[in-house]
């Protein structure tokens, strides 16, 4: 967001991160938005969603635009038509795009291509306006994001990279606990440890889920087999026992935790009933900060 697209957290500096925070609150609280009547944004999925679509699509339509949905079937993103091509014809039609891919560099093809801003809206590599909605959660409920402990269980996935990013830029403290094997990928952990060390932040990679809760101010989980991966469902379930968000593990962490969860959420795998519906779980309002989240982006990029 440095540039013209919002593709990755890295994409924002701290004090950008904390203007879109800014933004989001101030939108939820009411405040007039921008007016992006006669503005269009294109919604370009190849994976099917709730929360991603429904939110953008409502977000356009608060802002005073409107939205066009692209199924795959429509637009083959790569495979009937070059990434590049779809790049060039959009950018006549529309004002945005927010593509939620399998591929991080079909995303990165299409800002490539594009003369109009592209939001990354998920890839298999990260998920920026989630972390940025997660964070959003964090401000409202704790008041602040520096000095907070955010413990991570599970896959390091799309989410938790994106996560781990968001948390080392903002000054926080990030654990993670995956199994051998699932770890984030080496170039996330290296950069999310270089924003640490520029915010004065920390991170750190566990593997047991007990110690990564030890006094977290934040408990988050995520699927243990994320879409695309349907035929390493069993295999996951064995490698992740003992990696579940349950009323016991919770008992680690801070006496006022909250729970975390980006849905949607496989109950009795990766997170139980009683933590999900439980007093410390704020997951429904995360899924309502997905709308103020995505408003605050398109008010940035569209603003320019």
């Amino acid at each position: 967001m440095n540039g013209k697209d919002f593709i990755s957290i890295s994409d924002l500096t701290p004090d950008r991160f904390e203007e879109l925070i800014s933004v989001a609150l101030a939108l939820k609280s009411g405040r007039e938005g921008p007016d992006f009547k006669g503005k269009t944004l294109a919604l370009l999925f190849e994976k099917p969603s709730l929360r991603t679509r429904v939110s953008f699509e409502v977000a356009m339509r608060q802002l005073g635009g409107e939205s066009l949905y692209l199924s795959p079937q429509e637009v083959g993103l790569g495979s009937r038509e070059p990434v590049a091509d779809v790049a060039r014809v959009l950018s006549r039609y529309v004002d945005v795009v927010a593509a939620r891919t399998f591929s991080h560099a079909a995303i990165v093809e299409l800002a490539q291509h594009s003369s109009v801003p592209v939001i990354n809206a998920l890839s298999d590599t990260e998920h920026p306006c989630q972390a940025l909605a997660d964070l959003l959660t964090v401000q409202e409920k704790k008041g602040r994001l520096r000095g907070l402990t955010l413990a991570f269980i599970g896959a390091g996935n799309n989410v938790a990279a994106s996560l781990a990013l968001a948390t080392a830029m903002n000054g926080m403290r990030f654990r993670i606990a995956s199994p051998g094997g699932y770890e984030l990928p080496k170039a996330v952990q290296e950069k999310a440890q270089d924003f640490a060390r520029a915010s004065g932040g920390e991170v750190s990679f566990l593997r047991e889920a007990s110690e990564a809760v030890q006094g977290a101010d934040i408990v988050y989980t995520d699927v243990w087999a994320s879409m695309g991966q349907e035929a390493e469902a069993e295999q996951r379930r064995r490698d992740f026992e003992g990696y579940q968000v349950s009323e016991e593990l919770l008992q680690a962490a801070a006496p006022d935790a909250i729970v975390m969860h980006d849905l949607p959420a496989h109950r009795g795998e990766e997170i139980t009933d009683e933590a999900i519906e439980g007093p410390r779980s704020v997951v429904f309002d995360q899924a309502e900060n997905r709308l103020h989240a995505q408003k605050a982006v398109l008010s940035l990029l569209l603003a320019k």
